[in-house]
């Protein structure tokens, strides 16, 4: 059978690889006194609160399971729009808002509605590796600009015009990142989108970790720098609703129409009974449940990165948003004699029994020197983690 050459040029998303075999070994090791520790996938160890549970339950009894707008149920909208407005001070009409089947679904909609085959997009390197996956399914390039730890491991405005050329279409940004749960400064976004507003591009930003900001300085929204910003969010990490696969878009108001017809054709609609739950969301008693979660990942945050440098797996810069930690596992693997940070993971998921990401996902070789650590666990496992990855230290 011959496979379309778009198809051919995703690569596997190694994560999801590494954690088919973390879930095979713990099936092994699950009566042992050591089962398997998850530090690998991206997901709360929280689920979705009481009262969003009860809206979807009475949806359900109710029969409001048909089909809705493509673009999702007004009232949802109307939440969402209420939420910029609370959250950030932000002005963003319900017009102007797409809800999806996931941020997934937005950043494929996105890209098949603004890139043309060939079209290049900046990206930094570390990034998300589904991200770059979007641009090439929509017969894009993805471009990766390596950056530092002094650059926080994101785009700058310089790098932006260093790198930009007649073929570039615009940047997609990650703030706060995944791996490294950095967030890009706001004059740096605002330096950064001028760069790009002035060449006629699109500033394409994932704010999926927005909710999930710990410290005042980074947690703003895109969305502050104008109407012409893209941005795309969900309700998996702030909100708790992974497998509920729900998600939104806040685009310019002239492209709306566009990713209306492209969610119309590719998915009719979002879950009809996830967007019923999701307006529970936003009940006072939902959103302060929410704030007390988002105190406990900084609580882990807090404990887990010190663990982590006195270990010798240095974390290079301290993550003000998500749930990671993008560690310098370069030391460990000189001292185990593994070649990067692939092998050391499964090392590591052999002899400690704990689950990790290695960096090959996330860019070009040099993401070889890190892992990634999800500290979307509990409190319990992040110190049991931690003591057997001392105890198989170098």
């Amino acid at each position: 059978m011959r496979i379309a050459r778009r198809a051919e040029r995703i690569e596997p998303f190694y994560v999801m690889e590494v954690a088919k075999a973390a879930s095979q070994m713990a099936r092994e090791v699950a009566r042992s006194d050591r089962p398997m520790v998850f530090l690998n996938i991206g997901e709360p160890d929280f689920t979705a609160p009481p009262l969003v549970q009860e809206a979807a339950q009475r949806a359900i009894r109710a029969g409001a399971t048909q089909y809705t707008h493509a673009t999702g149920l007004d009232k949802l909208r109307e939440r969402i729009s209420g939420w910029y407005h609370q959250r950030f001070g932000l002005d963003v009409p319900p017009s102007r808002i797409v809800v999806t089947a996931g941020a997934s679904a937005a950043l494929q909609l996105a890209c098949l509605a603004l890139i043309e085959a060939g079209d290049q997009v900046l990206m930094p390197d570390p990034s998300y590796p589904c991200n770059r996956h979007f641009v090439s399914a929509a017969e894009g390039e993805a471009v990766l600009v390596p950056t530092t730890a002094a650059e926080r491991f994101q785009l700058s405005a310089a790098a932006v015009e260093a790198n930009w050329n007649e073929h570039t279409r615009g940047v997609l940004l990650a703030s706060p990142s995944n791996p490294t749960g950095t967030s890009i400064e706001r004059d740096e976004l605002r330096r950064i989108h001028d760069v790009v507003r002035s060449r006629g591009g699109i500033t394409l930003v994932d704010e999926i970790y927005l909710g999930l900001s710990y410290e005042e300085r980074f947690g703003h929204s895109a969305l502050a720098l104008g109407e012409d910003v893209v941005s795309v969010n969900s309700f998996s990490k702030y909100f708790n609703m992974t497998g509920w696969r729900l998600g939104w878009l806040v685009a310019p108001q002239e492209l709306v129409p566009v990713l209306e017809r492209l969610a119309q054709n590719l998915f009719i609609c979002p879950s009809t009974v996830a967007q019923h739950a999701a307006l529970a969301c936003f009940e006072p008693d939902s959103i302060a449940e929410y704030e007390r979660r988002r105190a406990e990942f900084k609580a882990r945050r807090d404990w887990f990165i010190p663990a982590l440098d006195d270990l010798g797996l240095t974390v290079p810069v301290v993550p003000d948003g998500a749930f990671y930690a993008w560690a310098d596992c370069s030391a460990w693997c000189r001292a185990l004699g593994v070649s990067g940070s692939w092998d050391l993971a499964f090392r590591i998921m052999e002899r400690a029994h704990v689950a990790v990401t290695p960096g090959r996902d996330f860019g070009s070789a040099g993401t070889q020197r890190f892992i990634r650590f999800s500290t979307a666990s509990s409190m319990e496992h992040l110190q049991e983690a931690a003591q057997r990855l001392r105890e198989m230290a170098p």
